[in-house]
Order: C-alpha cells, then sequence, then structure tokens
C-alpha cells in the first residue's frame, strides 16, 4: 500500500527479527489498527541469510515455517559425552527466507503497515517528531524504533565486557550415513580450545545431510581459513571420506550485559541486538524477542516516552558475572558449560536460559559454578 504523505505513526529501521516481530504483533493488536507503519530496509529480504534456533514447549504459531524439530540434544566435553531427552521441550529450525516470506504474507492483509527497500542515511529527533533520511526519500514520524547498533557504543566503553559468538557454518551432504537426525549436538568441546571457548555445533536433517558450525565465544574473530579448518578436521573425525558443501553462512554476535536502553530516547526506542534483546550469556535472540516484543507491545498503549521502556532484570546480573568470567578466563567456557549440563537438569537449564526460571532453579545452576572466578567477578561489579 502506499500513503498519501511520507509521514507515519510509526517507522521501523530494519526488517529483520525484531522489526518484522513487532510489526506482525502490532497487526495482530486491534490497538494499532489505525497506526500508520513505514518498515525500512536495504534489503528487500528474498534471501536465505540466517537460520534462528529455539527451544520450546509449545511451538504451534510456528510449526508452519519450523524446518525441523529435535528432540534430543547431545553435550560433549573432555570427560562427559551425554545425550539428553528433551522431554516437554522441543529444538526448533527456522529458515531466514521462511521467516521472512510467512511474515509479509501476514502483513499483506494490513494496510496501515508498508515496506520499502531503501538504504537509511540518517535521522533528527525533534521534540515532537523523527525525521528520516534514506537514499531515496525524507520520511517523517511520531516515533521511531531501530534495529541499527552503532559499534561504537561497545566499543568505546570498557565497563561492560564484550564477547563474540562468531561462527562459520557449512550445509554438508555427506556419501556415508554419520548423522544422527533425531539428534542435535548442542555444543561438542571435544575440539581443541586453544585459549577460548570453542565448540562444534550440528544439526543434522538427515543421516547424509547436516549444518555443522564451529563456533567461538570470544573477543576476536578467526581468519576465514581457521573456521574451515576446524570443520574440516571434524567432517574428518566423523568419517567424512567425501562431501558436498550445499551451503554457507557466517555470523558475529555481540555478547554482552551492556545496557542497550539507555540510548532509548523521547521518540526512538532500540529493538532486537541493538536493543539488548539477545541474551548476553547464550546469544540466543528469538524467545528473548518473542518476550520482548510482548512488553513492548504492552508498553505502547500506556506509555509514549519510550526513554522510560526498561528491560533491566536479574538475568542481566547473571550475564554481567558470567560474561566477566569468560572474559577473563575465555579458556574456562568448556568448563564452565559442562558443569551446567553435567549438574542441572535440561528444563531448568532452558527455563534459566530463557529468563523464566525459579530462584531454586537459578541457585542450582549458579552453586554448579566454580565459586572463586564467579565471587571474583562479583567483588569487581559490586565496586562500581
Amino acid at each position: 500500500m502506499e500513503f498519501a504523505s511520507n509521514h507515519f505513526d510509526y517507522i521501523m529501521l530494519g526488517a529483520g527479527l525484531s522489526g518484522l516481530m513487532l510489526a506482525y504483533r502490532m497487526s495482530q493488536d486491534a490497538f494499532f489498527k489505525d497506526k500508520s507503519v513505514l518498515i525500512l530496509d536495504k534489503s528487500d529480504k528474498t534471501k536465505n541469510d540466517r537460520t534462528w534456533c529455539f527451544w520450546s514447549e509449545n511451538t504451534r504459531e510456528w510449526d508452519s515455517i519450523i524446518s525441523k524439530k529435535w528432540s534430543n540434544i547431545c553435550f560433549k566435553s573432555t570427560g562427559f559425552d551425554a545425550e539428553i531427552p528433551l522431554t516437554n521441550y522441543t529444538y526448533n529450525k527456522i529458515e531466514g527466507l521462511d521467516f521472512y516470506q510467512f511474515l509479509f504474507e501476514k502483513l499483506q492483509s494490513s494496510k496501515n503497515i508498508v515496506f520499502k527497500t531503501e538504504t537509511y542515511i540518517s535521522h533528527i529527533e525533534t521534540p515532537t517528531s523523527v525525521v528520516v533520511q534514506t537514499q531515496a526519500a525524507r520520511y517523517t514520524a511520531a516515533k521511531m524504533f531501530t534495529s541499527i547498533l552503532p559499534v561504537e557504543r561497545l566499543t568505546d566503553q570498557n565497563r561492560y565486557p564484550v564477547l563474540q559468538q562468531h561462527f562459520i557454518g557449512w550445509e554438508v551432504c555427506t556419501q556415508e550415513s554419520i548423522f544422527e537426525p533425531e539428534v542435535a549436538t548442542f555444543m561438542d568441546f571435544s575440539i581443541p580450545q586453544k585459549g577460548n571457548t570453542r565448540f562444534i555445533y550440528v544439526l543434522p536433517t538427515a543421516k547424509n545431510k547436516a549444518l555443522v558450525e564451529y563456533t567461538l565465544f570470544s573477543e576476536n574473530l578467526l581468519p576465514k581459513t581457521e573456521y574451515e579448518a576446524a570443520i574440516e578436521d571434524y567432517m574428518d573425525a566423523l568419517g567424512a571420506s567425501e562431501y558436498q558443501i550445499t551451503a554457507t553462512e557466517q555470523g558475529s554476535i555481540p555478547m554482552t550485559a551492556y545496557p542497550f536502553e539507555q540510548h532509548n530516547t523521547q521518540n526512538v526506542l532500540h529493538i532486537g541486538t541493538a536493543g539488548g534483546w539477545t541474551r548476553g550469556s547464550t546469544g540466543y535472540t528469538f524467545t528473548y524477542t518473542l518476550k520482548r516484543t510482548e512488553q513492548l507491545i504492552d508498553f505502547l498503549k500506556t506509555e509514549t516516552d519510550f526513554s522510560q521502556f526498561k528491560i533491566a532484570d536479574r538475568y542481566r546480573w547473571y550475564d554481567s558475572i558470567f560474561l566477566d568470567v569468560l572474559y577473563r578466563r575465555n579458556e574456562m567456557g568448556a568448563d564452565l558449560f559442562t558443569r551446567m549440563f553435567q549438574k542441572n537438569d535440561v528444563a531448568s537449564i532452558f527455563r534459566f536460559l530463557d529468563g523464566e526460571s525459579s530462584l531454586k532453579d537459578d541457585l542450582n545452576i549458579i552453586l554448579s559454578m566454580p565459586k572463586k572466578e564467579f565471587i571474583k567477578s562479583f567483588l569487581g561489579f559490586t565496586k562500581h
């Protein structure tokens, strides 16, 4: 739909997970039926540029676009190797392109929402509006949501440790049947750690097909050849004599407890990773985006000052401590996650990582961690 003017109630910068999810939730809520929404993105979202995975007890809303579900996960490290039934949970995979197509199809029936493929240049905020300049036009809105993260916000500070979850993944098709299609390898720390937190992540879809990712939680990225060599070594260890690489993916997600919401203003609110909607200690985003979107929809119905949208909770504090340990002692990652999975049931771990755990769950997980390093990080944070 085309609007008569270039003024909207809301502008969204970015048509990724958070932007499209927010627009979708608005389209489902009668409160926003008369609100005009402009979504801007430099991409037309017709490429399968990413994969989202999440665990859940109820996937009904997303079943039509979940490409694979696993009822078991595998965790491996030196001295601990377990296949873990997920009982009431499933581990789920959604391809980016399927998500985009599903959401855009849903949004087509909302005449108050329009999408434009344009490159954002800049914006200016006034006391009552936001002016957005793209390479093609100028738009105004009463309010703006942005998923654009200025990296200097993280690099120009040292109060909050920042690690990167960085990875390269190959979709492979092998001659031999070397994968277990119903078991996702959640973390395999049995590979050389080289002073970092390094693991292999495997999402099999058939006995001879899987996504194999080499992932690090560390401060600095690696040369591309080092990721690829690690995947090749892993495939050799699995017994894959020949295989085809049918697709590749790579990425880098900031892992931090940095309070992104401090950059929200009267009329501009940061969403997605730029708004702290990624779980700092894991990099998982899908479930957190669902939760934050629900909170934001409720907020928009009663509040007008975007600087008042707060998401701080005890989990950010947990993440601050955990990430400080991992930042100072990056080689300890394998041990930390091994302790977590060896000493706690998977349901309580998932609740904890989703921010839905009880204090008993929290206490059990905290007590399974090495006390000396965590006390050191705790004392460091209490000084600030």
